[in-house]
């Protein structure tokens, strides 16, 4: 796992700390490039909402605008309801038709249009606005819609809108299976350490295995889009949370579009704004997201001026154990208080 804490006083805190047979792999450092996975939805929020502050993109646009056809009930959703969950869509990675590329096991690369079209066979979850339910299948639309309204690749406008102004050497949208530079390997368990709870059709990756595990640091999730591609480190997405929230890269109006939030209807008292989730912690209240995709488990969070960061990061996407999961939740509260420390 990589930790990194910057409280905004002086340098920052990075950990890395690995299993011993995962060494003759890698050697993991703190700023190692890993798939931030659904941390990329905070991203392709930010990109609406710069061609929303150039006036080239409205919230109130009905999706069935900019994709005719393509979604289901589609001049009902608009994109604020696809940014903030709203929307009703049935979540893709739900439907076992997509199992074999969410394991590495599919070299069909699954395009926004494909996806669409399958969800289209799926019920809505309820009337659009109506109920909070988180759907990767939004942030597949969105993605859809942001290339229709620039005629610009996700790649180019993630590079050209985001890590080129900032900087960012190592986070880039992925296309393909590349790294770009030094990167974490992920693990997943082998079909015969599985947890018995785990679906049939996921209990099966592809990849190289030893140790009981299988190495799918080279996989590509081919059904990965503007939902979950973005590969980044922890230094590197920390300055990107940096301008986000001081508002270098969104103008105050569209910032506070972001920054509004519905509930998502779990005791917590958590809120979904246009990409980003709000939480109160027993130290403070952050802005964060968390992403999941096979062999990485990726968490970001910021105070509200971006001037205190932190992540962590889990070279598996399967917990084993209850421990296992209370140990990771008392991670997260631990890094969260050594933010405001």
């Amino acid at each position: 796992m990589i930790v990194r804490v910057d409280d905004g006083h002086g340098r920052p805190i990075e950990i890395s700390e690995q299993a011993a047979w995962t060494k003759k792999d890698h050697r993991l450092r703190a700023d190692d490039e890993v798939r931030e996975a659904s941390n990329t939805k905070t991203v392709m929020a930010t990109l609406v909402l710069q061609l929303v502050a150039e006036h080239r993109l409205a919230l109130t646009d009905p999706v069935e605008k900019w994709l005719p056809g393509q979604v289901r009930n589609g001049q009902a959703i608009t994109l604020r309801m696809l940014l903030n969950h709203t929307s009703g869509l049935f979540d893709y990675t739900d439907d076992p038709a997509l199992a074999p590329a969410l394991t590495g096991r599919d070299s069909h690369v699954w395009t926004s249009a494909e996806i669409l079209s399958l969800v289209s066979g799926h019920p809505a979850l309820f009337e659009p606005g109506t109920e909070w339910s988180y759907s990767n299948t939004n942030y597949i639309a969105i993605g859809a819609v942001l290339e229709k309204a620039t005629g610009k690749s996700l790649a180019a406008l993630v590079r050209d809108r985001i890590a080129g102004p900032l900087g960012l050497r190592h986070t880039f949208y992925a296309t393909g299976s590349a790294w770009h530079g030094r990167h974490a390997y992920g693990y997943e368990p082998d079909a015969a350490h599985m947890p018995p709870d785990v679906p049939e059709e996921f209990r099966n990756y592809a990849g190289p295995q030893h140790d009981g595990h299988v190495d799918v640091t080279g996989d590509y999730v081919t059904a990965d889009g503007a939902d979950a591609a973005i590969v980044s480190t922890a230094g590197d997405w920390s300055r990107f949370y940096g301008a986000l929230m001081s508002g270098r890269l969104l103008p105050a109006a569209q910032l506070a579009q972001m920054r509004t939030t519905v509930p998502e209807g779990d005791p917590d008292g958590l809120g979904y704004g246009l990409g980003i989730e709000t939480a109160k912690t027993s130290c403070g209240t952050v802005w964060d997201h968390i992403g999941v995709v096979p062999g990485y488990a990726t968490y970001n969070v910021t105070d509200s001026t971006g001037r205190r960061t932190a992540a962590f990061f889990f070279a598996t996407s399967t917990l084993l154990t209850r421990q296992a999961h209370l140990t990771g939740a008392a991670l997260m509260d631990a890094v969260n208080c050594a933010m405001f420390d």
